[in-house]
């Protein structure tokens, strides 16, 4: 065999076992030498740093290079400028630290490189995460005859929700199989309800599905910043006044900024009086399925038509790994589609079972291994404790910074994320100046690397977020990063012209 090249490929050569135990002992001698030395989630290297770094390292040889050279090149540049999300100080986004089962799990996932659009390409692989997705429909409380796929992520599930919501409304009120006939001309009255706080795939994806973001109807908040069913009872009925046809509704289990939960089981209710197909988007709350203290917090979870769940955000799973979930497989059908070299359909005749046929994606991971690994050596019990303590902290830092005069405190937490800003002695009615100091604020961490967190806006004002998702975060961090901020605060002040500075040195 022609050794140039055989030694890449993982096969049964001394050579080949070789070249693969190498590249993995330097790649786990990288991130553990990153774990050791990463006193701080990002280094603070400047974009143009960045981008010059990479552009010197980013031209492709003729001849191989040594590992050495290569691995070094990866942990000097890549690695080392990377924000090292497991890092308990990295709190901007909905971006987890991954569990060790499953990063080991991705390992396997790579070297078995499957495919999971049939089953011939992935035989034990199909069954597995069939399994997990009945662990799932039952833990959810879905009925015997629900189902699910594993999807890239929330976006894809929940484009998936309103692709069968809008089949099947197609069917109903046109009589028109959308699938294969295309949409009506009528398809233009059809409207969706999801509340202003709903994730902004809600008018992504119906912008793609042909019916344009004009088709999705926002509905005002409570004071939890949950959907309104009052405020969706009036709108629905103007909607069916105006001569439009209201077929779906967005329930949201965990807001981006807020965290906020719907009321599912009222606007299950709802949905069930109106006829509307109710689609839930747990991509961030669908992890307190397993919640020892707030699993109520989703209500009748089960009564939704579809749903949508995100393990690589509180479920701790390395990215991409999602699902989308129904309460009656027979909507899978509605995109269905058979081809003769992949999936024919005498193969349902013989019970091959080929996820391709309920999923938009053809090539698709085996992410469900990860998902599995995870719970086997971890246990759901030790899982559920883990989501818990991440709320609980959550609760205590907003109780932090409410008892501290330099901060507002916008949510009380109902999973872990946190919204506040930095309010400065003097002109704190002045939005733009107020907004400037936060902004600085966030900037600022972020470019000594020592502090990630987010900025968001509310009604035109700048808040900052705590998306607190680390396990490993403790009430002691909260309080040097409280205070660290607070300093921050007013050394921005003292350059802006503020006065509370020299008021806490002086007193």
């Amino acid at each position: 065999m022609n050794t140039n090249y055989t030694k890449w490929f993982l096969h049964p050569d001394s050579e080949s076992e070789g070249t693969y135990r190498s590249l993995m002992d330097e790649v786990i001698t990288v991130i553990h030498q990153q774990v050791k030395g990463a006193n701080k989630p990002f280094s603070g290297s400047s974009r143009t740093e960045i981008a010059a770094k990479v552009k010197e390292i980013s031209n492709l040889p003729i001849a191989g290079q040594e590992m050495e050279t290569v691995i070094a090149e990866i942990q000097n540049v890549i690695v080392g400028d990377s924000l090292w999300i497991s890092h308990p100080s990295a709190m901007a986004h909905l971006h987890c630290p991954p569990l060790l089962p499953s990063i080991a799990a991705e390992v396997i996932i790579a070297a078995l490189n499957q495919s999971m659009d049939s089953w011939d390409q992935s035989p034990s692989a199909t069954y597995m995460e069939e399994e997990l997705i009945k662990f799932f429909t039952k833990k959810i409380g879905y009925p015997d005859g629900a189902d699910g796929v594993f999807t890239s992520g929330g976006t894809l599930s929940n484009y998936m929700g309103l692709l069968l919501a809008r089949n099947k409304a197609c069917e109903t009120h046109f009589s028109v199989n959308a699938y294969k006939e295309g949409l009506p001309f009528e398809a233009n009255k059809l409207r969706i309800l999801c509340s202003e706080h709903a994730h902004f795939t809600v008018q992504q994806s119906a912008a793609q599905l042909g019916l344009g973001t004009n088709a999705v109807v926002t509905v005002s908040t409570d004071e939890k910043q949950r959907f309104s069913i009052q405020d969706a009872r009036r709108k629905i009925a103007q909607l069916r006044q105006e001569g439009l046809i209201p077929f779906m509704m967005v329930a949201t289990a965990g807001t981006t900024d807020f965290g906020s939960i719907d009321c599912i089981s009222e606007m299950a209710q709802l949905a069930n009086e109106e006829e509307l197909w109710l689609h839930v988007d747990a991509a961030y709350g669908g992890a307190l399925l397993f919640s020892h203290q707030y699993r109520s917090l989703l209500g009748e979870l089960q009564l939704a038509d579809s749903i949508t769940i995100d393990f690589h955000k509180l479920y701790y799973q390395s990215i991409s790994c999602g699902a989308f979930f129904v309460k009656n497989k027979q909507d899978f059908y509605r995109i269905a589609y058979h081809a003769d070299y992949l999936n024919p359909e005498e193969d349902q005749d013989e019970g091959i079972i080929n996820l391709v046929e309920k999923s938009i994606q053809t090539t698709k991971r085996f992410d469900a291994l990860k998902v599995w690994m995870t719970f086997k050596l971890m246990g759901t019990d030790l899982f559920g404790r883990m989501i818990d303590s991440t709320i609980h902290l959550a609760k205590e830092t907003a109780q932090l910074l409410e008892n501290n005069s330099c901060f507002e405190v916008l949510n009380t937490p109902e999973i872990n994320a946190v919204l506040f800003r930095y309010i400065p002695l003097e002109r704190s009615e002045e939005r733009d100046y107020v907004n400037e100091i936060n902004l600085r604020m966030q900037r600022t961490f972020y470019e000594n690397g020592e502090l990630i967190i987010a900025k968001t806006k509310q009604n035109g004002s700048v808040y900052l977020k705590f998306t607190m998702l680390n396990p490993l975060n403790t009430i002691h961090d909260m309080k040097e990063h409280i205070e660290r901020m607070k300093k921050m605060g007013e050394k921005i002040e003292k350059e802006q012209g503020g006065t509370r500075y020299e008021y806490s040195v002086h007193h």
